[in-house]
């Protein structure tokens, strides 16, 4: 199914994303937990792309053994960096032969210690990307938001100017960075919709579930961590298992939340584990957790 359809008509909507494994162990663990995750009913998954392009066959591959093996809806991520148009469009095919509709267009990050430059002949920005994809192929497009900017943005104002060219030029869903303060994606949301942007906005969730993971994580992307939260978090330090609970249960009042709020469901950072986002789906899911309380049923409360 294509994300904008599905985003369009479908409640409950979750999503989650993967990483390609690096090894035969890596491959049995991840497939291990789309089959956990599978129970849940997915809108879709999603597959990321390394670092200057670096598991590009693997992505692919990936993307496409998921949706045509197991009968997932599968989206690539698919970034500039290191590659020539010639190259994306020879990608493209591929995944356009292989029955895949829906694209995350990125600009892509360079390996660490090195800066951004685009390839020969390549893009600079993720908006040329999703234009040449909106213009030449048929796939359904989604681009990256940041509640918090990106971290090389000067400012709110000029990053989320670089959403609006991502949305004029096809981008039909964005799905934002990784966030632990609701206040940051309502805030964004509303930046957004006031500069013209109407697209789903879907908010982006990583469960917790060890604490030295999200401090180097929430330092390499800029996303903030509440300081209640990372008072909890940093008084369970030695607690394994008392940090995945915190975690767990922070992210199901923060999908509450949001929810209720009206995002327009929930995409979730799996890092290829299944326990701690089938514990907030799951409870969101018996909750009924986006469905709107009657104004009777307030009252009484």
């Amino acid at each position: 199914m294509r994300i904008d359809h599905a985003l369009a008509t479908r409640r409950p909507f979750f999503s989650f994303e993967f990483f390609p494994p690096k090894n035969d162990e890596g491959q049995n663990q991840l497939f291990r937990t789309i089959e956990t995750l599978c129970a849940l009913h997915p809108s879709f998954v999603s597959v990321t792309y390394g670092a200057g392009g670096s598991t590009r066959a693997r992505t692919t591959t990936l993307t496409k053994q998921i949706q045509n093996e197991i009968g997932l809806t599968a989206m690539a991520h698919i970034t500039c960096i290191g590659h020539s148009r010639r190259e994306l469009r020879d990608i493209f095919y591929d995944l356009e032969n292989a029955g895949i509709e829906n694209i995350l267009a990125l600009r892509g990050d360079a390996p660490r210690g090195e800066s951004f430059a685009p390839a020969a002949d390549g893009f600079a920005y993720a908006s040329e990307l999703v234009a040449m994809l909106a213009r030449e192929f048929s796939f359904t497009v989604g681009g990256a938001a940041y509640p918090e900017k990106h971290l090389e943005a000067q400012s709110f104002e000029a990053d989320l100017q670089h959403t609006v060219l991502k949305v004029r030029a096809g981008a039909k869903f964005l799905i934002t960075q990784l966030f632990f303060d609701n206040e940051y994606y309502f805030a964004f949301v509303k930046r957004a919709r006031t500069a013209g942007i109407s697209v789903p906005i879907l908010p982006g969730i990583m469960p917790i579930t060890s604490f030295e993971q999200i401090a180097r994580l929430t330092a390499m992307c800029g996303a903030a961590i509440p300081p209640k939260l990372y008072a909890e978090l940093h008084a369970r330090a030695d607690q394994p298992d008392a940090v995945k609970e915190l975690g767990v249960s922070y992210a199901t009042l923060q999908c509450q939340d949001l929810l209720a709020r009206g995002a327009p469901g929930i995409h979730f950072y799996t890092l290829n584990k299944s326990p701690a986002t089938r514990a907030v789906v799951s409870a969101l899911l018996a909750a009924s957790a986006w469905q709107p309380v009657p104004r009777r049923e307030l009252r009484a409360l």
